[in-house]
């Protein structure tokens, strides 16, 4: 049977590059969004939720549990911007960036991890961002809430090296993606959806012993 990973958001994007890799190296993937129509091909084991709720992650949980298949790699990629500052954001706007950012993952990975736990073998992912680390004028509740998710990777890294899971937190800086379509900018001033995905499979690929916990990775003429 293949090892399997979990990647939500998993259907554009850097999401998406993350299946490709993953199902390339002889994974099946759990692919999961809002909508999944369209999404066929070996190996690919796609579910529509909406993460954002409750009810959304817990349909997921249900879901993969009834493959009744351990789970080797869960990828928490399910994340959305909306730009704005704190003083003048829409009524809201933290609340939807906070559970769909943070919750997500937050509810994911303790639906997740006990069996990692129990096996004493799995790799947990945190798509964090460079707006974990820096904070912009326009990023109000998005940088909150990437903060959050490096704070959340950093105690789950401490909590779960004695159990023999790893947890690396991934901090992209801008990304070609849909997000950025439109843009006057070159393509060579982002960072490509497979450059993220290779950096993800790296990591994983080290040996028992060791663990990348954190990856940075920017643009090569920095941040825009």
């Amino acid at each position: 049977m293949n090892p399997l990973v979990v990647v939500t958001g998993g259907t554009k994007g850097i999401g998406r590059a993350v299946v490709d890799q993953f199902v390339t190296e002889g994974f099946d993937a759990v692919v999961c969004a809002r909508s999944v129509a369209g999404l066929q091909g070996a190996g690919l084991l796609p579910f529509a939720a909406d993460l954002s709720k409750r009810a959304g992650v817990e349909a997921l949980l249900a879901y993969i549990h009834s493959l009744d298949r351990p789970v080797d790699v869960l990828v928490n990629n399910t994340g959305v911007f909306l730009p704005g500052q704190i003083q003048d954001e829409a009524e809201g706007t933290f609340e939807q960036l906070m559970s769909t950012n943070v919750g997500s993952a937050y509810h994911l990975t303790r639906g997740l991890v006990g069996d990692m736990v129990v096996r004493k073998q799995g790799h947990i992912f945190m798509m964090c961002s460079t707006a974990s680390i820096t904070a912009y004028t326009n990023g109000g509740s998005y940088c909150i809430s990437k903060f959050a998710l490096l704070g959340m990777s950093r105690v789950l890294r401490e909590e779960l090296k004695p159990h023999g899971v790893k947890v690396t937190a991934i901090l992209p800086g801008a990304t070609l993606t849909a997000s950025w379509e439109g843009t006057d900018l070159p393509e060579e001033r982002f960072l490509k959806p497979d450059d993220v995905a290779q950096s993800i499979w790296a990591a994983y690929s080290l040996s028992k012993s060791a663990v990348i916990e954190e990856i940075l990775i920017r643009p090569q003429l920095g941040d825009i």
